[in-house]
Order: structure tokens, then sequence, then C-alpha cells
């Protein structure tokens, strides 16, 4: 969707001016921010916390590693990860948002997590970190709302170390025309419903079902890693490809 000639990027179903999606989007989550969590059980059945275990089971990460949670927001990823790198290991969660970050610092630290996760505001597409720092990289459905998605990860590649994996978890394509059918209804329908009663806000879960629906397909985002330098790139649909998990390495 993106390169740089062009002006105007998606915003859902909208087009507006590139510039503004960053504001866009972090007011997007400025509004969900403080239910969040709540809205995620509500919408998945609790199934995202599957996928995330699932996620965590693909990471190959271990005691000691540096770990970086992208769009980490209330931390659920980087709980699992700061229990799995120890002491000596370090988690850095990272998002863009900083009502997102404040959300998910109060919450780790209500759990007891302290010392080896570090939070940073930071843009996927520029993330402000050396070549070569991370073992893994982790971005759980974060990628959709990035501008420049190659861009970004590009800068995903840049960081990891030599070695390391990265791991997409992002809402899909699902794999038939009938689950595609339901899944529309639920999340046009249902989704903006559950999130004017929960929320107050239906226009911000109109929105998050609209970028579902403009986030490159399996085989495209495939590719997309592929061309900036991703190896050994794959991915695995989970619940009938409603979501995916793509993995690939840097060598």
């Amino acid at each position: 969707m993106q390169d740089d000639q062009k002006k105007t990027t998606d915003f859902g179903f909208k087009e507006i001016p590139t510039e503004e999606k960053v504001k866009a989007v972090a007011n997007v989550f400025h509004s969900v921010a403080a239910k969040y969590d709540i809205m995620n059980d509500l919408m998945s059945g609790g199934i995202h916390r599957l996928w995330k275990r699932h996620t965590i089971s693909q990471s190959g990460v271990r005691a000691g590693q540096c770990v970086l949670d992208i769009a980490g927001g209330t931390g659920d990823l980087t709980l699992k990860f700061s229990r799995l790198v120890g002491a000596q290991g370090q988690v850095i969660l990272a998002d863009i948002n900083d009502s997102m970050l404040k959300v998910g610092r109060d919450k780790l630290a209500n759990m007891g997590v302290v010392g080896n996760v570090q939070f940073v505001q930071a843009n996927a597409e520029e993330l402000p970190f050396p070549d070569d720092t991370f073992d893994c990289i982790t971005i759980a459905f974060g990628l959709r709302n990035v501008t420049d998605k190659s861009k970004a990860l590009a800068s995903m590649y840049r960081v990891l170390k030599p070695g390391g994996r990265l791991l997409v978890l992002e809402f899909s394509k699902p794999e038939s025309e009938t689950l595609s059918q339901v899944y529309d209804q639920y999340s046009f329908r249902l989704l903006p419903m559950m999130g004017k009663l929960i929320a107050n806000d239906a226009d911000s879960y109109r929105y998050l079902a609209e970028s579902i629906r403009m986030h490159p397909d399996q085989e495209t985002l495939k590719t997309m890693m592929n061309e900036v330098g991703f190896e050994r790139t794959s991915y695995q649909n989970l619940t009938g490809g409603i979501v995916a998990l793509h993995k690939g390495f840097k060598f």
C-alpha cells in the first residue's frame, strides 16, 4: 500500500494523508487502552491466549537471551518471555502508544515482573536499537496498524541477531469462504456493538475490524518478509486462518 510517492494510506476502509495515520491509530489505542484486555477476552472468547501461547512455543527463547516484543501493549507476551529469559536475560516491551505502555507497565508491576523488563516508546518503522541486538522479535496484532509495513519489517530485520527469528502473529484471511462470511458478520455487526457496550467506543472497534480486512494475506506477508531479507519464512494458520503466525529467520 505504501511507497515514497504515495501521499495517502489506508486507515481502515478510509484513505487519509500518510502523515496523519500514526496520530489516527494513536487516538484509537488511547481510547481502548483501559479496556483492552477485557475486550480481547470478549472478542476472541479467550482464544487469543492460546494464539499467544503457541507463539511463545515457536519462539525458541532460552534463558539469558534478549527479546523485543513490538506493539507489546499490555504485556501478555512480555510476561511469558520475562520468565523464559530469567534474571540474566532481558525483554523490551516496545509500543508506539504511551497509553498502552502505561497499562502494560502497571499490569506487569502488579504481577511482580521487575528487573529484566524494560519499556520503550518506539515506532516499529524506526526501531531505536543497535544492529544485531535481539535473539527473538515478536509483534502480535500490531503490524496491521503500521503505516509502512515493509519499512517496519526491514527495521526488525536490522536489529535481529544473525540466527535470530521474527514471529508475526496477526489476524489474516480465513481459509474457507463460509468461515469468511461468518467472520465478516461478526466483525462488522457484533464487534462495534461490543465496543460500544463495554468500552463506550464503537468507532475504534469498527476501525480495528476494517484494519484486519486491509492487512496483507498470508502469502503476501510472507513475500514481504522475504523481500527485506528474512529466510526460511513460513506461516501457520490458526483457527481456520482467522489468525496466522508468520516466522522468519536472519542468517
